[in-house]
């Protein structure tokens, strides 16, 4: 297993890993997939430094997932604050890599003195997210009720903060 940051190269399972999601799942609010225009601007929002940041994680040589930290809200006052984002290949669950992923994001933000807070939306039901977040300290601070609508239905989000 191995973490790193993400290159311009991995964009492309990224996108993979991603619109599954949004193919299958009520997980990510997206409707029509991500494609590669889209997609190179998303990914060029992250570096090296500073407190959006975007970690792959490979298993055999091959990109398995991605944890990200983005923009919380636009307005000025919230840049101290990011969203945090996890995404694993759909055959990749349950093996660890979710959590060795999260850590590493969340120690390069913890160094980053810029940032105060992370803050994660849950799809409901997601008992995998809801436990990654808890195991790392993040603290359930409310629920927006059928703020999502997606497949014929309505979607909860829960939300979670934790300081940085």
């Amino acid at each position: 297993m191995l973490i790193r940051e993400g290159c311009d190269e991995d964009l492309p399972r990224l996108l993979d890993i991603y619109n599954y999601y949004v193919d299958h799942t009520h997980i990510t609010f997206d409707i029509e997939p991500m494609s590669l225009e889209p997609g190179r601007a998303w990914f060029g929002k992250f570096g090296p430094r500073g407190p959006h940041r975007l970690f792959v994680i490979e298993e055999g040589g091959e990109v398995m997932g991605y944890a990200s930290s983005g923009t919380f809200r636009v307005r000025p006052a919230y840049d101290r604050s990011v969203e945090t984002s996890i995404y694993l290949a759909h055959e990749a669950s349950s093996k660890g890599l979710g959590s060795a992923l999260y850590e590493r994001l969340l120690t390069a933000l913890e160094n980053e003195e810029n940032v105060h807070r992370g803050y994660g939306g849950v799809a409901i039901p997601n008992e995998a997210s809801l436990a990654l977040h808890q195991k790392f300290g993040f603290k359930r601070v409310g629920t927006f009720s059928e703020v999502g609508f997606k497949f014929g239905r309505y979607w909860d989000v829960a939300w979670f903060e934790r300081a940085l």
